[in-house]
């Protein structure tokens, strides 16, 4: 019988992380035999339970492949002995104090275990029919002996995942309904009141641009939808109900449909375009729509279909400026300043960094003052967010 030491080599400090898993390799593994790469892809799904990180599991795949199985299983000999110098090629170059460190994070959260040799070199020890007698090195046994565990794990992470996913989807839909809520009930009805609810959907915004946990999603979805309750309740009682949608889209289709349907190198006119410094407000940006969404993807939510031109966009920007503070006098303004289309491109950029903006309205007034002295184009804020997200 081969004797497996159960202390490390040299002065390393997990000898009793070595001692626990020399001790339940003795038992036999719940399953006999498992895929490696399936059981490498819950391990992805569910790293978070044990502790290891990308780098860590990028090593971790490196050992595997020198597995020459496609499954692990108990009679097979489950220990890998890669040099220093192969395992950092197969890793893609990673330095070998970076290797030291995720080959430490592996063993302690238990999903290797060194075998090392009375010199603490990794090899293999032949026997004369050419079968191997010994091998030092890492063993791959515990993955085999947590198969059951990886996998309930990672069928708990992928429910975790699409309870996310439906949370944010029921976010952005009762956000986009109290958004048009809003804009309803304010339109004839003004107040300290409805400035409460629309600095409460701003920080509703905000926060959804966060990465959040499963609990903070759940109490997010709570608060919109007793933001949404008491938008209900207020249009119920102050909203007119001769009011229909028909006289909203009058209200949206109302300008001048050649500006906002069509890209700015079709129109006949395009030469009279000025550049980026000599801005004349009352035309169309020389930039295309396509370039102002990608710039500014948070207005996308707030239409109900896709946008596909400025009057779209046009549309957009008249539900969400009330939610952003901006009171309809000054957007109003905005619009005759610069025009509803450079109005609009504004409004968006003003609205994907509103987390960084503590004054919207005071933002888009300094604007208009720019725009009247003809000294202000929205092409360079969107090139700059761009860049940014580039």
């Amino acid at each position: 019988m081969t004797y497996i030491a159960a202390t490390p080599f040299g002065r390393r400090t997990d000898a009793l992380c070595l001692i626990e898993q020399a001790i339940s390799a003795t038992t036999p593994p719940p399953l006999p035999h498992t895929d490696k790469w399936q059981l490498f892809r819950q391990l992805c799904t569910a790293r978070h339970a044990f502790g290891v990180t990308d780098r860590d599991l990028t090593v971790l795949n490196a050992l595997l492949s020198f597995h020459p199985d496609r499954e692990l299983s108990a009679d097979s000999d489950l220990v890998v002995f890669p040099s220093n110098r192969t395992l950092s090629d197969r890793t893609h170059g990673m330095a070998e104090s970076t290797l030291r460190r995720h080959l430490a994070a592996l063993v302690k959260a238990g999903l290797i275990q060194r075998r090392d040799s009375p010199n603490g070199k990794r090899y293999a020890i032949r026997r004369r029919n050419g079968d191997t007698a010994r091998a030092y090195g890492f063993d791959l046994s515990p993955l085999l002996f947590r198969a059951v565990e990886i996998s309930q794990a990672a069928c708990a992470a992928e429910e975790i995942a699409e309870r996310m996913r439906d949370l944010r989807h029921d976010i952005s839909l009762m956000k986009r309904d109290a958004l048009m809520l809003l804009e309803q009930v304010t339109a004839d009805n003004r107040g300290t009141e409805w400035e409460s609810l629309q600095s409460n959907l701003l920080e509703v915004h905000k926060l959804t641009r966060r990465k959040l946990s499963l609990e903070q999603l759940e109490i997010l979805r709570s608060n919109v939808e007793n933001l949404l309750n008491s938008l209900r309740n207020a249009s119920c009682e102050t909203v007119k109900m001769d009011g229909s949608d028909s006289e909203n889209e009058r209200h949206y289709h109302n300008t001048n449909k050649d500006t906002f349907e069509s890209e700015p190198h079709d129109i006949g006119h395009q030469a009279s375009v000025p550049t980026v410094r000599d801005t004349s407000t009352k035309k169309d940006p020389d930039i295309k729509i396509a370039t102002v969404l990608a710039a500014c993807p948070d207005i996308k939510p707030y239409h109900p279909d896709q946008i596909r031109n400025w009057a779209d966009l046009l549309q957009a920007a008249q539900l969400v400026h009330s939610m952003m503070g901006i009171s309809n006098e000054l957007w109003e303004q905005a619009k005759s300043v610069m025009g509803p289309v450079q109005a609009s491109v504004a409004l968006a950029a003003i609205l994907q960094r509103i987390s960084k903006i503590n004054n919207p309205g005071g933002y888009l007034r300094c604007l208009n003052r720019k725009a009247e002295a003809k000294q202000f184009s929205v092409t360079p804020m969107v090139m700059a967010l761009l860049r940014n997200q580039s």
